[in-house]
């Protein structure tokens, strides 16, 4: 497979989150052609799991999608220096008050190779406890939470209920994850 060659890039956009940055590629056959591709700090999802196999979904306002979701706590890899699991237990904290012993890394995927350069680790949180409330803003401030055991969850991906794309995969790895156990 023949690599397009960058011949030019340019920033046509800078946002809070993202940006958007126009490439000039060439397959070295004279041939010229243009992709955008939105750049942006990777994340994290959380699959806060606790003994009875519950996992802590909460519901925030997303803005793209113009409603309410119900997913996985997650947030993005903003903070210099942070590695991606203490990016986990800092969004764990945030968004559920909630802090965990372990995270174990269930997967990393690209959440669409096709135009964004952003990268996901899902991991998986056991030995919960609850923390003080945290001072939450914009939608966060009326994220809701609930506990629903795995194979509920499970059984709301299939039926497509759940539709978030970090919190279909954590919850699908979770529950592999669960019965190998």
């Amino acid at each position: 497979m023949k690599i397009p060659e960058v011949l030019e890039t340019e920033e046509v956009f800078t946002g809070k989150i993202t940006s958007i940055r126009r490439d000039k590629l060439s397959r070295g056959d004279g041939q010229t052609f243009i992709r955008e591709t939105a750049v942006t700090d990777d994340s994290v999802g959380i699959v806060a799991m606790d003994d009875k196999r519950r996992i802590l979904l909460i519901r925030q306002y997303r803005h793209p999608v113009g409603r309410p979701l119900w997913e996985i706590p997650a947030g993005r890899m903003d903070v210099d220096g942070e590695s991606p699991e203490e990016t986990a237990l800092r969004e764990l904290r945030e968004e559920t008050d909630t802090s965990a012993a372990t995270v174990r890394l269930l997967t990393v995927f690209l959440n669409s190779a096709g135009w964004t350069t952003e990268k996901t680790y899902i991991y998986l949180a056991e030995g919960l406890n609850s923390m003080p409330e945290y001072e939450r803003k914009n939608e966060e401030a009326d994220i809701e939470k609930k506990w629903i055991s795995l194979e509920e969850a499970f059984e709301q991906v299939k039926a497509g209920r759940i539709g978030d794309a970090k919190t279909v995969i954590g919850i699908l790895l979770a529950k592999e994850r669960k019965t190998e156990q």
